[in-house]
């Protein structure tokens, strides 16, 4: 017997379903909550917004940030459709957020031809070695803003 579904993972799997009828983009879905209420959801949007950013995750931790109007998730769950992908789980981090939960698994998504795996091999590689093409120039002239950041006395940090 499967123990009953939370309900924001129930309702992130239906906003992904939905997404799919609707033809929104991936079959992707996210619910992030703050105390057990319902702050924001997402779905994917990739394909809809012309965004390739606009996933599931991302659409809601821009939602949630606004509805809050902060930059920190503290205090706040997600749940997800599916496994997030590296650049969501990375947001999912710089968001501050406490908790994941999610459904699919990643190799699931790849079956249906969202497959990560190539950004999990990139993100260990050095950067001469990786797929796309990368140069670091202009390090010096960078290092003026980060400088000025150290600096700044009325910085917000995050």
């Amino acid at each position: 017997m499967t123990a009953p579904l939370h309900p924001a993972l129930a309702r992130a799997i239906d906003l992904s379903i939905a997404g799919v009828d609707q033809n929104l983009g991936g079959p992707f879905g996210a619910v992030i909550t703050k105390d057990g209420e319902l702050i924001a959801s997402g779905q994917n949007r990739v394909t809809s917004s012309g965004d390739p950013t606009a996933h599931a995750e991302i659409v809601a931790i821009r939602a949630a940030c606004a509805a809050l109007g902060t930059h920190s998730l503290a205090g706040c769950e997600i749940f997800s459709s599916c496994e997030p992908c590296p650049m969501c789980l990375a947001a999912i981090h710089w968001a501050r957020l406490n908790r994941l939960t999610f459904a699919a698994g990643r190799d699931d998504a790849a079956r249906a031809g969202f497959d990560d795996e190539l950004l999990y091999r990139e993100l260990v590689l050095p950067i001469e070695r990786r797929s796309v093409p990368t140069v670091q120039v202009g390090r010096e002239a960078a290092l003026v803003a980060f400088q000025r950041w150290d600096a700044k006395e009325d910085r917000i940090p995050y």
